[in-house]
C-alpha cells in the first residue's frame, strides 16, 4: 500500500510542478486549432520527459533504503571495515563528502551506488557479496561503485534518460497527430477522437520507447567500462579483475543450476539472457578483457 501511495504522490508532484512551470513561463498548449505548435510541444515533452527521471534520482536513496531494505552502517559498528574501505576509496576519488554505506540482506552477489549527486550518495552491498567474496574482491567492487559516484554517473544517466523520454514523447505525438489528420475528411470531420487519440499516443510512446532503449543501454554499458577503469585506478587492476572474475564464476554457477540472479540496471553484473542491445551492462568477460588489455 505504501508503494502505491508513494507512486501516486510522485506523479501528483510531477503534475503540480509541470503545471506551475508551464504557467510561470506562459507556455502555450501544443495542440491548437491550426495544428501543432512544435515549439510548445518540444518544451512540454522536455519538461515531462525529464521530470520523472530527475524526481526518481532525487528519491533514489530513500527508495533504496525503503524498498530494498538497505540499512546504513557506521564506522564503529559491525561493518566498520566496509565503511573504512569506502571512505578510503572516496578520498582517493577526491569526493568532498563521504558516501553513506549500506548493507541489504540478499543471497545475490551485487552492489550499487545511487543518490542525486557526488555529495549525496549511497553505496550499498548485499550480504551475499560480503559472505562470498574475499576482501580484495570486495574492495574491487567498492572501487567500481565509488568510480560511478565520482563520475557523476547517476546524474548523467538521469539526464540521458530524460532527454530520450522527451524525444519519445515528441515523435509519438507528431505521429498520432498525423494519423488523426489522415483519417479526417476534407471538411475536417472524423479523425481518431479523444480517447482513440490518447490510446494511439500511449501505444506510440511504448513503441518509440522500445526503439530508443538501445541508446540508453549503450550509454549504460559505456559507463560500466569507465567505472571499471576508474575502480582499477582507485584500488588496483588486479583487485578489479579479481572482483569481476568472482562475479563471473558465481554467475556461471547460477546458470548451471538453472537460476538467474536478480540484476537491476545500477548493479555491477548483468543477466546474460537479455538481448545484447538492451543490456545495461557489458558481458563480464568483455569487461575483464578490457581491463586486462588496458595500461
Amino acid at each position: 500500500m505504501l508503494r502505491v501511495i508513494l507512486f501516486i504522490a510522485t506523479n501528483l508532484l510531477v503534475l503540480v510542478m509541470m503545471n506551475i512551470i508551464m504557467s510561470v513561463f506562459n507556455i502555450a498548449p501544443y495542440l491548437q486549432g491550426t495544428g501543432l505548435n512544435y515549439q510548445s510541444l518540444l518544451i512540454f515533452c522536455l519538461l515531462w520527459g525529464s521530470a520523472g527521471s530527475l524526481i526518481s534520482l532525487m528519491m533514489s536513496k530513500f527508495m533504496a533504503k525503503r524498498f530494498m531494505g538497505v540499512q546504513v552502517v557506521e564506522l564503529n559498528g559491525q561493518y566498520g571495515s566496509l565503511v573504512r574501505t569506502v571512505h578510503t576509496l572516496a578520498k582517493k576519488a577526491n569526493l568532498t563528502k563521504m558516501p553513506e554505506v549500506g548493507v541489504y540482506q540478499s543471497d545475490e552477489i551485487n552492489a550499487f551506488a545511487t543518490g542525486p549527486s557526488r555529495n549525496s550518495s549511497l553505496v550499498a552491498v548485499s550480504s551475499g557479496l560480503l559472505n562470498r567474496m574475499s576482501e580484495d574482491e570486495v574492495e574491487g567492487v567498492l572501487a567500481h561503485e565509488i568510480a560511478h559516484v565520482a563520475n557523476g554517473d547517476m546524474i548523467t544517466m538521469a539526464l540521458v534518460q530524460g532527454v530520450v523520454n522527451a524525444f519519445v514523447m515528441f515523435f509519438s505525438r507528431i505521429v498520432a497527430f498525423a494519423i488523426d489528420n489522415a483519417l479526417r475528411d476534407e471538411e475536417g470531420r472524423g479523425g481518431l477522437g479523444g480517447f482513440a487519440r490518447f490510446g494511439v499516443v500511449i501505444l506510440l510512446d511504448i513503441v518509440f520507447g522500445i526503439l530508443a532503449a538501445p541508446l540508453t543501454a549503450w550509454f549504460s554499458r559505456w559507463r560500466e567500462f569507465r567505472a571499471d577503469a576508474g575502480g582499477a585506478q582507485l584500488s588496483s587492476k588486479h583487485k578489479m579483475i579479481s572482483a569481476l572474475q568472482a562475479l563471473q564464476k558465481n554467475l556461471d554457477f547460477a546458470e548451471e543450476k538453472g537460476a538467474s540472479e536478480s540484476l537491476a540496471c545500477m548493479k555491477i553484473s548483468s543477466n546474460r539472457g537479455v538481448a545484447f542491445l538492451f543490456r545495461s551492462h557489458p558481458p563480464l568477460e568483455k569487461r575483464i578483457e578490457a581491463l586486462s588489455q588496458g595500461n
